[in-house]
């Protein structure tokens, strides 16, 4: 049987929300057929941190390894998708938390928090170290969220990246 696969990022536009004081996605159109040139050509201007993305160790660790000395291996296989209701605004997501048994090496964690994209949310919940080390102990080794941080949006100490860097997982956020 084919793997199915599904696509849970959001599109890329100029709509889409940011981190406050990050740089918003802009397309510059260099030539253009409806000018008259021979041929289509932009640039893009945004931020690495924009929509879904996977974080690199070194966004939240000076020594960390940045994203082209990461293997693929992590990220591409089958995942299981966990959908965590009735979290509180800001709350970040514990072992007892979770609905059901973790049975994946993948997993991508639903907090119902981040609804909309386009529209910056700034109490969106996120991971908390307990459940990082919890699904590290049960063999995971890729985690995903659908805000765009797995720590709080006013966090300096970024406890859940620390987890992640100490863990060694690959890490997806904004799905």
């Amino acid at each position: 049987m084919a793997s199915k696969i599904y696509d849970i990022t959001p599109k890329i536009s100029s709509r889409l929300g940011v981190f406050p004081g990050d740089q918003q996605f802009e397309r510059i159109v260099g030539l253009t057929f409806s000018h008259g040139h021979n041929l289509e050509v932009s640039r893009l201007v945004t931020s690495a941190h924009i929509g879904a993305h996977a974080d690199a160790p070194s966004h939240y660790s000076f020594k960390g390894k940045s994203i082209e000395q990461r293997t693929l291996g992590p990220y591409l296989g089958k995942v299981q998708v966990i959908r965590v209701k009735g979290l509180k605004a800001k709350e970040r997501v514990k072992p007892h938390h979770l609905p059901s048994p973790v049975k994946a090496s993948r997993v991508l964690i639903d907090t119902c928090s981040f609804p909309d994209p386009e529209n910056w949310n700034s109490d969106f919940c996120s991971f908390s170290p307990d459940l990082l080390n919890h699904l590290a102990d049960q063999g995971v080794r890729l985690v995903g969220i659908d805000t765009p941080s797995v720590d709080p949006e006013d966090s300096k100490a970024l406890e859940a990246h620390q987890i992640l860097l100490s863990r060694d997982f690959s890490v997806l956020e904004g799905l």
